[in-house]
């Protein structure tokens, strides 16, 4: 494991694991470099890689996201360099974005915009 990345762990799953446990759904998933802990992003309603960067110091994650790439650094809020990271590097390409499909609110753009709307607020 180098700087904080250890490219030989696996993703956790296919899914944010705290948004499957609870029944909810993300906008996009992000990979945690150092555990591959699958989180929802902060465009999500639970933020739940930011959630496990704050409980844990794994200050990168990878967008788990088809065809994407980037890392993100929590600590500096920038984009960061990395090596591949251990396959699946992405969620199925069918999985749908955002979802799961089964659980999306047909108002979900409604939800998140309120949520951005009340963020701005305060």
């Amino acid at each position: 494991m180098t700087d904080g990345i250890d490219p030989s762990v696996p993703p956790s799953g296919t899914g944010c694991v705290e948004c499957e446990a609870d029944g909810s759904w993300w906008v996009h998933l992000r990979r945690c470099a150092a555990c591959g802990h699958v989180g929802c992003c902060d465009d999500s309603l639970s933020r739940h890689a930011r959630a496990h960067a704050a409980a844990t110091g794994h200050r990168y994650i990878q967008s788990f996201e088809p065809g994407e790439d980037w890392y993100w650094d929590f600590v500096t809020d920038q984009y960061a360099e990395g090596p591949a990271l251990a396959p699946a590097t992405s969620h199925p390409e069918d999985q749908g974005v955002p979802g799961p499909a089964s659980r999306l609110p047909t108002d979900w753009r409604t939800i998140l915009m309120q949520r951005a709307d009340a963020e701005a607020a305060n």
